[in-house]
């Protein structure tokens, strides 16, 4: 909502006492587009809301400057291409400054205000005239400087920060604050963010647009938060364009939010934000955040028990290395190295066994163990991925196993690891990836689940907990195979995503035939019986021709005693969550699984529990 009281007018910076409202020489004689707009007073600023995203409240807004209508210069992307073109980019500037102080002067706003200004050009105006001839003019246009933010672009370029810390200094003495742009965009500088401590860094749109998709935006996010933890910085998020990533940002806790959702850039300051944001704002409900489809264990080599075992080299003699084995009675096998790079394998079994041959130490005992190695070993560097392994256990070339690998630090020979010690390793990251994201339908997993919970119980919004099992599916599984199984698991996750607001509602597997369902849709009742009759229906097309027209089909049961089982389907137990009633994941988690067992019990496929 704008400001309708006020009718734009000219500018007239006559008579301000500062060099930043005068026109230099290239700009009175100059013959180029732009000097001609700023001669003509033809450009104007316009001013962006910034918003607590806490409250949907006008926290500042933004001055941005605009060309005139309907012209090839409206944009400001033409407007710096033609200051660069005419080298006015410094006149360009302080023009621009001078135009938002003057503008919001007259209007009389009590908020803060963020004007960018590079730090090529705030340095040269604060060496040539001081810190106090800038206060001056902030004065001079009625601009408090304690509401006054310089927001600093094109920094870096600089080359002397500390001299930028040192004149910075001054100014925020005098009160006005100081905000860095576009971090994040790859011309930012963290050394700089250290040095200068601004109150406010703007984080680039890149990382703000669409991150309601993406979860490695989301990750990218929280290590910025935790930066600027560090560091006593607020956050301002730029490129809000959509009510999902704008919610998304709220629930991550990004204090400021600036974008088109929240309101364009105006002639004139904003009282309220966009409508359409003031509604999503009053809507309390916890966003669903995207998940990894695959968490990462990047780094899990070097958490591997590495087998310190010595080594040998290309010169040692067979007498030798068997002497090695037989002090070293637990080691599988030996490296042998060419200075501190790995060059090849041997096998303890398979030298031994060539070694108590007859006449072996006679003719061959002096002789280099060479002509014993795998000069083909599997050479793993230490920071790789324990996934990166998995090609030994799938290899047709079955020596990988049974000599093992050899560990590198930088291509340099650390020790050895097992085959037992690879399966061992590999089972573990898989279970602890399955935490995350089944590896089955990709849900999210227990880790996740728990996680979303919390978020929904600190929120203090009401939901409903859904927890989904499937009747009679060991039987199925029993006699169908497991590839028939994983279909109707993955059956029942496709209908639980698709009954679902993928922004409000969250679905995730528990594991096996266990799914959790967190709906903050108000029509989560119809959605879970839509979701039970759909299965049901679909689920049939799982079984053969006769179990269809039998109804059911004739397994074993858990004890080893024959029966009929009726045609798999759904249960799922529910239980309402109000705000403030519960503490933990773990309590939400064990009222739904109870209401799921007496879903099953009741055998109507659907039962509520009221908390």
């Amino acid at each position: 909502m704008l400001h309708s009281d006020f009718l734009a007018k000219p500018l007239s910076t006559s008579n301000v006492p500062f060099s930043m409202a005068l026109q230099s020489q290239a700009v009175q004689h100059g013959r180029g587009p732009l000097a001609g707009l700023i001669r003509s007073q033809a450009l104007n600023p316009v001013f962006q809301p910034i918003a607590s995203l806490s409250d949907g409240s006008i926290f500042s807004h933004e001055a941005l400057i605009r060309g005139p209508q309907n012209t090839p210069f409206h944009s400001p992307d033409a407007l710096l291409a033609a200051a660069a073109q005419e080298n006015l980019n410094f006149e360009f500037e302080n023009h621009c400054v001078t135009l938002a102080l003057a503008r919001w002067g007259e209007y009389n706003e009590s908020g803060r205000l963020f004007v960018n200004i590079s730090a090529d050009v705030l340095i040269q105006v604060l060496k040539h005239r001081g810190s106090e001839a800038l206060i001056a003019l902030i004065g001079h246009f009625g601009v408090v400087p304690r509401m006054l933010v310089l927001e600093i672009t094109e920094y870096e370029r600089v080359e002397n920060m500390d001299y930028l810390a040192c004149v910075i200094s001054d100014i925020r003495s005098a009160g006005v604050s100081l905000a860095l742009d576009d971090f994040g965009d790859g011309r930012s500088s963290l050394r700089l963010w250290s040095q200068l401590k601004p109150e406010f860094v703007k984080i680039d749109k890149y990382f703000t647009q669409n991150i309601s998709q993406y979860a490695d935006k989301i990750k990218t996010i929280q290590a910025i938060q935790q930066i600027a933890a560090i560091f006593d910085t607020a956050l301002v998020a730029e490129g809000i364009e959509t009510e999902d990533d704008m919610r998304v940002l709220r629930d991550l806790g990004i204090p400021f939010g600036q974008g088109y959702f929240l309101g364009r850039p105006n002639q004139t300051p904003f009282v309220h934000i966009e409508s359409l944001a003031q509604n999503a704002m009053r809507d309390r409900r916890v966003s669903v955040l995207p998940e990894l489809r695959r968490v990462s264990s990047a780094g899990a080599m070097s958490r591997f028990s590495v087998i310190d075992a010595p080594s040998v080299e290309l010169v040692t003699t067979n007498n030798e290395l068997a002497a090695l084995f037989i002090s070293h009675s637990k080691l599988h096998a030996v490296a042998v190295i060419d200075g501190n790079r790995p060059v090849g394998i041997i096998n303890r079994a398979v030298f031994m066994n060539a070694y108590c041959k007859l006449y072996y130490r006679e003719v061959w005992g002096k002789k280099p163990c060479l002509v014993h190695a795998n000069l083909a070993p599997r050479l793993i560097e230490r920071r790789r991925n324990v996934d990166d392994l998995i090609g030994i256990l799938t290899s047709d070339d079955q020596r990988y196993l049974m000599d093992g690998f050899i560990i590198t630090d930088n291509g340099r020979y650390v020790g050895l690891g097992t085959g037992e010690q690879l399966v061992r390793s590999v089972t573990e990251t898989r279970i602890e990836a399955a935490r995350h994201a089944n590896p089955l339908t990709f849900l999210p997993g227990n880790i996740p689940i728990n996680q979303h919970i919390d978020r929904l119980l600190s929120s203090g919004v009401d939901f409903v907990a859904c927890y989904a099992d499937l009747n009679n599916f060991k039987p199925f599984n029993d006699q169908y195979g497991y590839w028939r199984g994983d279909e109707m698991i993955r059956l029942l996750a496709r209908l639980a995503v698709a009954h679902c607001d993928p922004q409000r509602d969250f679905v995730g597997h528990v594991g096996g035939d266990d799914f959790i369902i967190l709906y903050q849709s108000a029509d989560w009742h119809q959605q879970c019986q839509n979701i039970i009759a759909k299965f049901a229906e679909l689920a049939i097309a799982l079984f053969d021709e006769p179990a269809r027209a039998a109804g059911g089909i004739h397994a074993d049961d858990r004890y080893g005693v024959p029966r009929f089982f009726p045609l798999t389907t759904l249960s799922i137990g529910a239980v309402k969550v109000r705000g403030g009633e519960l503490a933990t994941a773990e309590q939400v988690a064990s009222i739904a699984a109870r209401a799921k067992h007496k879903a099953k019990m009741a055998g109507e496929g659907f039962f509520i529990q009221e908390n």
